[in-house]
């Protein structure tokens, strides 16, 4: 005859008590969401600051509950001098920013479709030029510039512009084309279409959302570029915005705090509404369905 042995049950606890939080744990929560919150003001502030002082008639260097007025962004839009330095930035940056997508597309398209000995060695020579910090070479740049003539001009500063942009967008493209098969080139030479009527009607649809990178990351490197059209540009008509707005700051008059903050929510503008218009395309994948298709 055996004896079954069973283990002790131990005590359940009460239905409807939960375990309590050790204090520790509480503590060192709390100190987390504390130290958020102020990381989060710390970067909200600079930003709240700007927008209020845009719309206050009494702005200054605090943050404050503003006096609601539009009259800094029409005093921004209808002084002589700041209309241009707007216009000088969007010239420049969507010049340069078509051209380098011009250049990236081709140049791209001819690393990842062409084999050639050193193709590896000459890419990373290319991004090597990122690598460099652009005060290095800047005054070699602009002795460059003025030996073409090309110094104190639109057409320098797009070029160089363009220039600097383009290992980036070359990696990027080459990386989104590589995705595309070869077999729709293929398929469209077959149906009568040239190679560049098999880049433009089968390559570059499917590239779009690398396009949409492409072009955001170039426009915002130009627009946000302040050393570079410092050091080529002489003709204060010719200023972009980016040095118009240090110019005003550091004016040896009393500073304007409401036009110089308008003049800071333009400026930020273009760069915010080209990412909401770009968003959709570069979230969107066009390459899946042209497989399933």
């Amino acid at each position: 005859m055996t004896h079954a042995t069973t283990a002790p049950v131990e005590p359940q606890a009460p239905a409807g008590r939960r375990r309590r939080t050790p204090v520790w744990k509480l503590v060192q929560r709390a100190l987390q969401y504390f130290l958020m919150v102020l990381l989060a003001l710390f970067c909200v502030a600079p930003f709240a600051w700007v927008v209020l002082t845009a719309v206050d008639a009494d702005g200054g260097p605090s943050v404050a509950l503003p006096t609601p007025t539009l009259d800094n962004f029409v005093r921004f839009f209808t002084d002589g001098g700041t209309p241009r330095l707007l216009l000088n930035s969007v010239i420049v940056s969507f010049s340069a920013t078509a051209l380098n997508l011009a250049c990236g597309v081709f140049g791209a398209y001819g690393l990842s479709r062409y084999r050639f000995r050193g193709r590896t060695t000459f890419m990373f020579a290319i991004l090597l030029i990122r690598v460099i910090p652009p005060p290095a070479t800047i005054v070699a740049l602009y002795l460059l510039m003025v030996k073409m003539h090309l110094d104190d001009g639109y057409l320098g500063l797009i070029l160089v512009e363009a220039a600097a942009a383009l290992p980036i967008t070359l990696w990027l493209l080459k990386g989104t084309i590589d995705a595309v098969p070869f077999e729709l080139e293929e398929a469209a030479w077959l149906d009568g279409n040239t190679r560049f009527g098999a880049i433009r009607r089968v390559v570059l649809p499917l590239v779009g959302p690398g396009l949409g990178a492409a072009a955001m990351l170039t426009f915002m490197a130009v627009w946000g570029d302040f050393l570079t059209p410092l050091v080529l540009l002489q003709s204060p008509d010719l200023y972009p915005l980016s040095i118009g707005l240090f110019r005003s700051f550091t004016a040896f008059n009393q500073v304007d705090w409401g036009v110089l903050a308008a003049s800071a929510v333009v400026y930020m503008a273009p760069p915010a509404v080209l990412y909401l218009f770009l968003r959709r395309h570069l979230m969107r994948s066009s390459l899946g369905g042209a497989l399933k298709g």
